[in-house]
Formats: C-alpha cells, sequence, structure tokens
C-alpha cells in the first residue's frame, strides 16, 4: 500500500499540496481526480520522489520514499510523467529498453530483451518499434513512455495522464490494460484522469482532490454522486446508471 502521512508541497508562495493523509490500497486502480490546478499531479510526484516534500512522509509498499535509494525504489515503483522529453534521439526499442536499466544495469539479459518485446505488444507499438520517438504521433509517443514504464516491471504503477493524446479507441484500450495490469498481474495504479466516466468504470478507488487538499476518497459509486462531484468541480453534473457504472453528464 502506499501511505501518505500529512504531506505538504508549496512552490514559492503557493502551497500546491496541503496537509495531504490519505493511504491507497495495495492492488487494484486508484485513480486522483479533480479540476486543474488541484494538486493531482504534485502529489503523484511526491510519491516517486520526482518532487521533494516540504513535509509528511511517504512509503510505497513499505519503503521510505525520501530514505531508500533510488536502485531500490526504481525496483518497487515506476512513473510516467505528463509531460516527457528526450535529449537524445532514440529509436521506440530503445526507448522501452531504458525500462529495464534498473533490472540490468545497462547490460540486457534475454530476459530484459523478451520483457520489452512483450511490453512493446502489450502496447501494439512493435510496427514502429525501429523508428525513432520524434518521428511519431503524439499518441504513438505516449504508448512508447508507457511501454517504457511497463517493461520496468515494478509492482507499483504511477501514471499521470496516460491519456493525453490518445484518441478514443486508444484510451480504451490503455484504461483495460491498466484494469488487466490490477486483475491479472497483481498491480498497484494509481492514475491522474480527468474524464471521471473512466475513472468510475475503471477504477476501484478514487481520490478527489481539489485546491491542494484531499477533498473525497472511496469507491465509484461514493464518488459519483451529484453533491460529491458538485463540490469537487463546482458545476451541475448529472448522474446516469448505465450497464452497472455510474456515469457523469456535465456537457451541458
Amino acid at each position: 500500500m502506499i501511505v501518505i502521512d500529512a504531506v505538504s508541497k508549496s512552490f514559492g508562495a503557493h502551497q500546491v499540496v496541503k496537509d495531504v493523509t490519505t493511504t491507497l490500497p495495495e492492488g487494484g486502480v486508484t485513480a486522483l481526480i479533480g479540476p486543474n490546478g488541484a494538486g493531482k499531479s504534485t502529489l503523484l510526484a511526491l510519491m516517486s520522489r520526482l518532487e521533494n516534500m516540504d513535509s509528511g512522509s511517504i512509503s510505497v509498499g513499505g519503503l521510505d520514499i525520501a530514505t531508500t535509494p533510488s536502485s531500490e525504489t526504481a525496483k518497487t515503483l515506476a512513473i510516467l510523467r505528463q509531460e516527457n522529453h528526450l535529449t537524445m534521439r532514440l529509436s521506440v526499442r530503445d526507448l522501452v529498453a531504458f525500462g529495464r536499466f534498473p533490472h540490468s544495469g545497462g547490460r540486457p539479459t534475454v530476459v530484459d530483451l523478451e520483457a520489452v518485446e512483450a511490453a512493446m505488444e502489450q502496447l501494439d507499438i512493435l510496427s514502429f518499434a525501429d523508428k525513432y520517438v520524434d518521428e511519431l504521433s503524439g499518441g504513438q509517443r505516449q504508448r512508447a513512455f508507457i511501454a517504457m514504464v511497463l517493461a520496468q516491471d515494478t509492482q507499483y504503477l504511477l501514471l499521470d495522464e496516460p491519456l493525453n493524446n490518445l484518441d478514443m479507441k486508444h484510451s480504451v484500450e490503455m484504461m483495460r490494460l491498466i484494469r488487466s495490469l490490477a486483475n491479472d498481474h497483481g498491480k498497484t495504479v494509481v492514475v491522474v484522469l480527468h474524464d471521471i466516466n473512466f475513472a468510475s468504470a475503471y477504477a476501484d478507488t478514487i481520490v478527489a482532490m481539489k485546491d491542494g487538499a484531499l477533498v473525497h476518497q472511496g469507491t465509484p459509486l461514493e464518488i459519483m454522486q451529484p453533491d460529491v462531484l458538485k463540490d469537487i468541480y463546482d458545476i451541475d453534473i448529472r448522474v446516469e446508471e448505465i450497464d452497472g457504472y455510474r456515469l457523469g453528464l456535465y456537457f451541458r
């Protein structure tokens, strides 16, 4: 599980995460939702030590994020950033292979190469594995970076807006893959989502943030209530149940 205790983070005079305390369950899919500027991506970055906390503590799988060596945390958790920039020209296969570095130390074995191929197959990117990343469309590039994260083969996956640049088909395929990683492979997945309906349909737990604070946490049934959604987003959202899923209608 991921234990977050009294965590705060400021950038200059602006406090973006405000004294957040919660426990994210072991296994399954946890979705972080909330309006822009709520602190979702920053909280995810704090969990992965991409950002340093001003106060509080976080443990992932029993490891204290602040004190555990990076070589050990890299075998426990992997993160997909919201924005990814490359400083060198790499093929898709070489990019995905970077995910194996915590295991291979730069000297890939047959097992590492098999993991790279398997990750590319899962993301349906084998057909352009030898292309350079800068030659890809935004959606193809996003899938390549997610394949790199999958190749790392960690118990915890932290995904910051993995649906960025994906069309409807690939967004659904991505959420099905995330669900499969939890159901079939026992992974713990924490994902930042803007679409509350994807969160409702695919997550086990929803954590809602607003203005840097955690304001609601519960099952999709508990969160997908008009009064709860109004409190999170400051708009009226009609909730309908379709095929057992509670979906929000907010386009009018």
